[in-house]
């Protein structure tokens, strides 16, 4: 009896590594650090999918992006059609796929990450949009017969953008409230040009607008116009897209002195009013020999690589806990480091020190040890007595978190917020405590993730449209 020969298994390529800039050429830079896949590169990655009779990863991204048939187009090198696929509940898929975490969504979920790396969903994304957007080939989808009926949406970020554009699909009049010069909310003031280029921004905002959207600027709600005088002027529902921009600052002596900035500023005048390019923009930005960001976080990241593209000679993270605790992305921490970001783990400020000009000099820290888990899930950080000392610096960053600006929530009296003051919303109607008014985003769960607050505005462009068809509330 003659032996069939074993049919040998075809060998599955490794994970496709992102091209980079070279670190020693991107510290002195904004240019984007990542640089896209190749069409080959993405066909490669794209094959390494198995295929899943029951995929798990759609149901990890927050607005449900058929990933296993854009990973067949693909396959197939159909890059504008699997852009396309991902227009259908992903309206800025370029963006997605440079700063979402897909490490800890769709990617997690992955069947192949139980025998090797996932499938590298989001930079696979990242590349069909671009791919699209330079083949000149973006078709604005069909949209449904008017329905008669207005929405405004406050605030333009990634949450704001995504309920408006799916609701102009459907066929409404949507207009954007947004109390900045530019629109794009958090994507334009926070996040900065080496990580998400303003122009790919300013690209996705555009097929927002020619979905049918109306952008008004320089538009404070509770200012200009009240959430209330929205419904007297003939709008049947309100989305409070508001995000959460009021930074949080550390209650310590000498947290006034000059040269202590919140990541807030620091990152909006870079970005946003591109101090970057001082003297072309007219926006100094001072960063000393020595810049020190306080905090742990992407934006603590996005700090302090920004600090050192703006000149600084020495750039540092302060963090309280250890690396393992560190909540940014992976990615993140191992790109500043790349860069020559020294991290300094288990030390906490207790007092801001300054020189007779009142300028920032110093800090007092003292060093911490890890105790039990907190609520976080992470050890506590507990401080070790005695073991305070002085530490130089010119320059500090507080990058430990945002909250809600009370501005326009302060007009609405009838909104109830929980105690920290975020607005109380369904998570998955997005309702409010008042009728018509919805809310998602950052203004209801705090700091989260670009898609979350996507998938914030995909739910609420669902209900919005239940609401004006029932009258249900």
């Amino acid at each position: 009896m003659v032996e069939k020969k074993k049919k040998k298994k075809k060998k599955r390529p490794p994970r496709q590594e992102m091209p980079r800039q070279d670190p020693k050429e991107r510290r002195m830079n904004f240019n984007e650090v990542a640089l896209g896949f190749s069409e080959e590169t993405a066909v490669i990655e794209a094959s390494r999918c198995i295929g899943c009779p029951k995929p798990e990863c759609i149901d990890g991204c927050p607005v449900f992006v058929d990933i296993p048939e854009f990973i067949k187009l693909v396959q197939e090198k159909k890059f504008v059609e699997a852009s396309k696929k991902i227009k259908e509940t992903n309206i800025l898929p370029a963006i997605c796929g440079r700063v979402c975490p897909q490490e800890t969504q769709c990617e997690i979920v992955c069947v192949l990450s139980k025998i090797d790396k996932p499938v590298a969903i989001g930079r696979l994304e990242r590349f069909v949009a671009d791919y699209e957007a330079a083949a000149g080939e973006v078709e604005i989808p069909p949209k449904s017969e008017p329905k008669g009926k207005k929405v405004a949406v406050v605030g333009s970020g990634p949450a704001g953008l995504t309920v408006a554009g799916e609701l102009a699909k459907m066929g409404y009049e949507v207009i954007i409230f947004e109390a900045l010069h530019k629109p794009g909310g958090v994507l334009v003031y926070g996040i900065p040009e080496f990580r998400l280029p303003k122009a790919i921004v300013a690209r996705e905002v555009d097929f927002v607008e020619k979905l049918g959207v109306e952008l008004k600027t320089n538009f404070v709600v509770g200012r200009t116009v009240t959430v209330e005088e929205f419904f007297d002027q003939g709008y049947g529902a309100v989305f409070l897209g508001l995000g959460a921009g009021l930074p949080w600052f550390l209650n310590l002596p000498g947290i006034n002195l000059v040269g202590i900035y919140s990541a807030n500023e620091f990152l909006t005048r870079s970005n946003l009013m591109k101090a970057y390019l001082f003297p072309e923009y007219d926006t100094p930005l001072r960063v000393g020999k020595k810049a020190v960001v306080i905090g742990g976080g992407n934006v603590a990241m996005d700090s302090v690589r920004t600090a050192l593209r703006l000149g600084a000679k020495e750039t540092h993270i302060i963090y309280r806990r250890s690396r393992k605790e560190m909540p940014a992305r992976e990615e993140e921490i191992e790109n500043a480091e790349a860069e020559g970001v020294i991290f300094d783990f288990l030390v906490n400020p207790v007092e801001f020190l300054g020189d007779k000009e009142g300028r920032v000099c110093g800090m007092k820290l003292i060093r911490m040890e890890l105790g039990e888990p907190d609520e976080s899930g992470r050890r506590r950080p507990v401080p070790i007595e005695g073991s305070e000392f002085v530490y130089n610096c010119d320059t500090v960053v507080i990058a430990i978190g945002q909250g809600p600006n009370p501005l326009a929530l302060s007009t609405m009296k009838d909104l109830k917020l929980n105690k920290w003051g975020y607005i109380v919303a369904d998570i998955e109607t997005c309702k409010t405590s008042m009728k018509g008014v919805f809310a998602g985003g950052d203004i209801v769960t705090g700091e989260a993730t670009v898609i979350e607050a996507m998938g914030f505005g995909w739910r609420a462009s669902i209900a919005i449209d239940k609401y004006f068809t029932t009258g249900e509330w």
